[in-house]
């Protein structure tokens, strides 16, 4: 059953603990942890108060790097995917979103190498912790250092690769539904998709991602769920605001407009 979650982006300047607490109180029945808010609060409170409250755990953000571009060596950012994932699995995470890294100075050929060493790895322990790997692409406007996956075709492309059901992929319509090739393509791809995140924007990426309240940018978030639904895709919405056109607007307005949105896009929360 497809269910709502907000991603501790959206409220950047509250606490973990303010994040679990407003968001059940308003109806909101998941949450996309950030795992800095998780670590100044303390993982095993965490999954405390996420147990009291009963909100489940769409996401936790983010692993990855492979690739060297954030400074980190393979081997670091390896290790740190390896003890994300058992931090994952202590909170009830649904997926882990992953981040190949940019190319940073390799052959393109030589990145997809990195990132498909690294599931290699990481794969037999997610299956043992029951947690998906869900790996991102984004606009290319803004992929920078993140990812050099920039595309629907290069995310399936790895998953084919891998060639396991644990490997799936983050579908954010603010990254992939900029472009109007997606659209044919998101049925028959619903299947492998493990995270939907909500975002709309007024115009493409320039450097940063710049997202502004559903329903209020270019995207055709309509068009596209109604393509996830007809794929069959039936999980998480995570809503993810970020950027200059949201960063004044008071965040419990974010979360009551968003949930207005998602009733229009997918359908009522349990709560409404």
């Amino acid at each position: 059953m497809a269910r709502l979650s907000m991603s501790e982006t959206t409220t950047f300047r509250w606490s973990f603990d303010e994040d679990v607490t407003r968001y059940h109180a308003a109806g909101i029945q998941a949450i996309g942890v950030w795992r800095q808010k998780l670590s100044d609060f303390g993982e095993v409170k965490a999954a405390e108060l996420l147990e009291e409250t009963g909100l489940e755990v769409a996401h936790l953000f983010w692993v990855g790097g492979f690739t060297g571009s954030d400074g980190r060596s393979y081997r670091e950012s390896l290790q740190d995917a390896q003890e994300t994932l058992k931090t994952a699995a202590e909170i009830k995470a649904q997926n882990v979103i992953v981040y190949s890294g940019g190319r940073a100075g390799h052959t393109f050929n030589h990145a997809k190498r990195l990132i498909r060493g690294a599931l290699v790895e990481l794969l037999p322990q997610a299956a043992d912790l029951n947690v998906t790997l869900a790996v991102e692409p984004m606009h290319p406007g803004c992929a920078g250092g993140w990812t050099f996956l920039t595309s629907l075709e290069e995310t399936l492309a790895l998953l084919d690769d891998m060639g396991d059901d644990r490997l799936k992929l983050v579908f954010d319509t603010y990254h992939l539904g900029q472009s109007p090739d997606v659209l044919p393509q998101i049925e028959q791809a619903a299947g492998r998709i493990g995270l939907v995140q909500l975002g709309d924007a007024k115009g493409p990426p320039d450097g940063e991602q710049n997202r502004c309240e559903l329903g209020q940018g270019v995207i055709p978030l309509g068009e596209l769920v109604a393509a996830l639904k007809a794929g069959g895709y039936d999980g998480y919405y995570d809503v993810e605001l970020l950027g200059e056109d949201v960063e004044t607007i008071d965040y419990q307005q974010l979360i009551d407009h968003a949930k207005g949105a998602y009733a229009e896009l997918v359908g009522p929360t349990d709560a409404s």
